[in-house]
Parts: structure tokens; sequence; C-alpha cells
């Protein structure tokens, strides 16, 4: 237990929160790019139907990369909690490069046929690997090696990382389209930021390499984690998990990633519009991140979590049914970027939150595990749902469904205990 008593110094914390938040950015723009890019690809990989079609094949795929991201938080989550949670954030990079590097080379339909979309699903499958593992021993990580004084400025640095990946993602395709026409964007443009986050990924491995193991891992004394001893031992933590995430995730892809699809398939924005819009509204909403999680610090992580589960709920419908009928570029910034500071209550607080409710010996695979089962079922089939709504011919459906999500979770906040003076985080 010596550990406990030489705690790292600040600058080492910083580095190695740091050297996580690298990977963590990294990963995210990887693993967002394939959104942010599909309304150019979706017509290589899915020739067939007009636009709408084209987008629900690419979201189903987008949705099978989540459904494997709990297979990544089992596999990673265990590694995390008996090797170490450096080695599963390490492993994690090199999944996601192989997928990354797996579409940029890809041929589309007209060249292998059904191989395409077959391909297309197995790197999406890597990719959610790679990003289930990596988001549970991360956040464990940065939990770990914060203060207990600021845990929740570092989670809302956590989730900005995380928000910066995606942003990058936008301004790549922002800048793209600039310098490409919308044919080369179409033939073969998409393909380049996939080669960028293969490249980068091989990048950041070099860099997690210096990174120190967390205080409390080293000082670990329980039993090695298993699945059936979280479950066992933790079931009310891992139901809570996936309570607090399924509004919030749901809310997050509503607002920061499908809006971009939503504003040119509903609104009537251009697809550049449409990209510089989102853009915008995600550069608020990663500002908005340090600030809340620093709130948190003051006031605590659940009256955080309940403004959201109040204040979306009541947004939600108002907010999208206003976007569907908006031609201004202003106005759609204004209210994507006020729904997603909003959403900024639950983002910048959810890791830490979930870290404080488990011991060290299983924190890992408790964070990761239950909080990926739920970001499939509810924040990767979000874009799937909404259009497959719409194609049906109710879209509004789809605002009330994240309406009735939020305010489950709603239910959640409200019973439970505030993690940021029940903390299971007990090393400084």
């Amino acid at each position: 237990m010596t550990q406990l008593s030489t705690p790292p110094s600040g600058a080492e914390r910083l580095r190695s929160i740091l050297a996580g938040a690298a990977g963590n950015l990294v990963e995210c723009f990887d693993w967002f790019t394939y959104a942010a890019f599909a309304l150019y690809f979706a017509k290589v990989f899915f020739p067939e139907g007009d636009q709408t079609a084209q987008l629900l094949n690419s979201a189903a795929v987008y949705a099978v990369g989540f459904f494997a991201r709990p297979v990544g938080a089992w596999l990673m989550g265990l590694y995390g909690d008996r090797i170490g949670r450096r080695a599963a954030m390490i492993a994690s990079v090199w999944l996601m490069c192989l997928g990354s590097i797996t579409i940029a080379l890809c041929p589309g339909y007209a060249a292998i046929g059904i191989a395409a979309p077959i391909i297309l699903v197995l790197a999406r499958i890597f990719q959610g690997i790679s990003m289930g593992g990596e988001y549970g021993t991360s956040a464990t990580y940065m939990s770990e090696m914060a203060g207990r004084d600021n845990r929740g400025f570092w989670s809302g640095i956590f989730y900005a990382t995380l928000m910066g990946g995606q942003l990058l993602s936008l301004c790549l395709l922002l800048i793209l389209n600039q310098v490409l026409t919308q044919a080369e964007m179409q033939a073969w443009g998409w393909r380049i930021p996939f080669f960028i986050g293969g490249a980068l990924a091989l990048a950041v491995f070099w860099f997690r390499q210096g990174m120190d193991e967390t205080p409390s891992f080293k000082a670990r004394t329980g039993e090695k984690a298993t699945t059936w001893g979280l479950l066992k031992k933790h079931p009310r933590q891992s139901l809570l998990v996936m309570g607090l995430t399924a509004g919030g995730t749901l809310g997050y892809y509503t607002f920061g990633t499908y809006i971009q699809k939503f504003l040119a398939n509903t609104s009537g924005f251009t697809k550049d519009q449409a990209s510089q819009i989102t853009a915008v509204a995600l550069l608020v909403f990663l500002i908005a991140q340090p600030v809340m999680g620093a709130l948190s610090d003051r006031v605590g992580r659940r009256p955080l979590l309940i403004a959201f589960g109040v204040v979306g709920s009541l947004i939600t419908w108002p907010v999208l049914s206003t976007l569907a009928k908006t031609h201004d570029m202003m106005s759609a910034i204004g209210l994507v970027a006020g729904a997603l500071v909003v959403v900024s209550a639950y983002t910048s607080v959810n890791a830490i939150v979930k870290a404080e409710l488990f011991p060290t010996e299983v924190r890992a695979l408790g964070v990761a595990l239950p909080y990926s089962i739920a970001n499939a079922l509810f924040g990767g089939t979000a874009e799937f749902v909404a259009l497959w709504f719409k194609q049906a011919g109710h879209e509004t459906w789809f605002f009330t469904y994240v309406t009735v999500v939020i305010l489950g979770s709603l239910v959640v906040y409200l019973t439970m205990r505030d993690t940021k003076t029940h903390s299971l985080i007990v090393e400084d």
C-alpha cells in the first residue's frame, strides 16, 4: 500500500492525463470520421435507392460498430483491470488503426460487389471493439490520475478531447470541400481522413509508451476481475450506469452527430452548410465541457445530471421541430449549440460518475461494459431510428422517442446518490 502515500506529482499527473487524452482525440477522430463522411461514401458502398435509403444503410453499419463496442468494453475492461490501464489503452489504438486503414483501402461496390459493404462492416467491428475498450480504460485512467478536488474538471477535459476528435473530423471535411469538387469527394476524397486517422493512431501508440500506470491500479488488493464478479457483486451499479447513460448518449448522438444529416436531409441545407453548422455548434459544446466539469467539483455531479434530464426533456421536441423548418444558418447554429450546451451537463461528468461507482479491481470493466451496452442500444441506433421514422413518414416520432428516453434517465438521476461525496476512488 506504499503507493497510496506517494501520489504522483502535479506534473506527472498532467503528463499522463494528456497522453491519454491525445489517444482519446485520435480514436474519436477515426470513429466519427465515418459519420462525418457518410454523406459522401454511402453511395460508393450502397448504390441502390435514394439518399435517405443510402444513408439508412450506412447508419445500419454505423450501428453495427456500436454493437461491437460492448465486446471491446468486455475484453479491454478485463485486460485493463488485470494487466493495467496503460496496456489496454495501447491495444485499443492498434485496433482503431486497423479499422481505419481497412476502410481507406476498401474498393467500392462497383469494383467488388457485395464484398465492399461486408469489408466495411468488418472494419467498423474492429473500430467498435477499439472504441469500446478505449472509453472504459481511458475514463478509468483519467479518473484515477486526477486529484480528488478537480476530477470533474478533468472529466470535462476528457470529454472535450472526444469532441476535439469529432470536430477535427468535421474541420477536415470542410477543408476538403473547399479544395475538392463534389465529384472528387464522392470518388476518392472521402478516403483521405481514414488514411490520416490510421497514421495518427500509429503516432499515439508511440506516445502512450511513456505513460505511467495509475496509483490505484498499482495499489489494488482485491480479487482478480471477472465478468461474473462484476454482475454478482455490483449489479446495482452496472444497471445504474446503463440508466444514466441512455438519455445522455441519445441526446448527444441526436444533436452532435445525426444533426448533420438532419440539417441536410430534412431542413434543406446543403451538405457544406450542414457541416459548418455542426462544426460551430460542436466548438461551443467542446468549450462547455471543462466549465461544466469544474462546476461539478463545486456543486456535485448529481445536480448537473438532473439539470440535463429536466431541460433536455423539455427542449428536444421544440428544438428539432423548429430546426426542421429553419433555413437560416445562424438560427440553426443557435438551436444546435444551445441543445448541446444542455447535453454537456451530462457529458462533462459522465466519465467520472461511472468511475466513482466501482472499486479499483473492477473499475475499468464496470465503467466500460454497461456503458457500451447502453451506448449501443441508444446512441449507436440514433441515426438508424431517426432515418427509419423519416422513411416511414413519421419523422416527428423520433423527437418523442428522444424525449421519453431522456425522461427515463432523469428518473435515475433523481434516485441516485451524488458520486462526488460517495466516491469509491479512495486514492488522491
